[in-house]
């Protein structure tokens, strides 16, 4: 006997048509303009700047690359943003656990004031000026911790993490943990912890996209070159190679710089999001579940 799932009414046929064709639609807006980056990044300076390159690589070079890896700083940029985004998301996603789990608990006294505190710092700030001078008499300015420290929690991932945890994890473990003699302490990593790999996995994605992209605290407080994380680094690369017209003295120089200029755009682009790219797999199948789960209820 055909099962009803497998029994479609032309209705449902139409929709899923329709369905399947939207999906396409949107996969090919989105497709093509990572495609294009990848082909342009891998084709000539002067077929780039022709606008020849469409779908795949016209005139097949790596000059952009060349051109990338050619300044010296750039392996220490990218040591540095490792360094920034593996301590500052060990710090973030630690912060946000043991902030997040108490407020779940609906045995918190105060917990509903302390929220409404955390949810005002997401509309008021004190502004970059005292942020300044609090990095400043901390003496963390032109260290390190000047790009882990500032925003070592964000309230928006709290409030997923505690929903998650407020709403996935039964209360009844919790009571059945404490009739065992279990404390808080060990409640928190022996069940919390394990059963929270979604949100954790999500909000460590968060986390680390957030640091590897960071370049405005760099510029606030930072003045070492030797600190400087890789989106500074490639802000100069691309800066150094712009042409200013008005000093134009050799037009086929110019055009040629021109060329590269555009060519490098396309490469830092590759050069800057590779290692998220090859990061995401890892963690996609958490992603949808973590946030999801954890944004049902308020």
């Amino acid at each position: 006997m055909e099962s009803s799932s497998k029994r479609r009414l032309p209705s449902d046929r139409i929709y899923y048509i329709i369905v399947y064709a939207l999906l396409t639609l949107v996969f090919v807006l989105i497709a093509f303009p990572l495609v294009f980056v990848l082909s342009a990044s891998f084709s000539s300076p002067s077929a780039v700047a022709a606008g020849r390159v469409i779908l795949w690589p016209v005139e097949f070079g790596i000059e952009g690359y060349k051109a990338v890896f050619r300044n010296s700083s750039i392996l220490s940029g990218y040591l540095n943003t490792l360094i920034y985004a593996v301590a500052g998301t060990v710090l973030n996603v630690a912060m946000t656990l043991i902030c997040a789990y108490p407020l779940s608990r609906r045995d918190l006294k105060g917990r509903n004031a302390i929220m409404l505190l955390f949810s005002f710092t997401m509309i008021f700030s004190g502004g970059i000026i005292p942020s300044y001078i609090l990095m400043k008499d901390l003496h963390l300015l032109n260290t390190r911790f000047a790009m882990i420290i500032p925003g070592a929690i964000s309230v928006y991932n709290m409030i997923i993490t505690r929903t998650f945890i407020q709403n996935s994890i039964p209360e009844e473990l919790l009571q059945a943990s404490q009739i065992d003699g279990c404390s808080d302490a060990a409640y928190f990593f022996r069940v919390v912890l394990p059963l929270s790999k979604s949100v954790i996995a999500t909000i460590t994605l968060f986390y680390v996209v957030g640091h590897w992209n960071a370049y405005f605290n760099a510029f606030l407080y930072l003045n070492n070159r030797a600190l400087m994380p890789l989106q500074i680094i490639l802000r100069e690369i691309l800066i150094a190679n712009t042409i200013d017209f008005s000093q134009v003295v050799d037009p086929e120089l110019a055009q040629a710089r021109q060329g590269l200029a555009d060519l490098l755009k396309y490469s830092l682009i590759l050069v800057s999001s590779v290692p998220m790219l090859i990061l995401y797999p890892f963690i996609q199948k958490h992603f949808v579940t973590g946030v999801m789960i954890g944004a049902i209820k308020g």
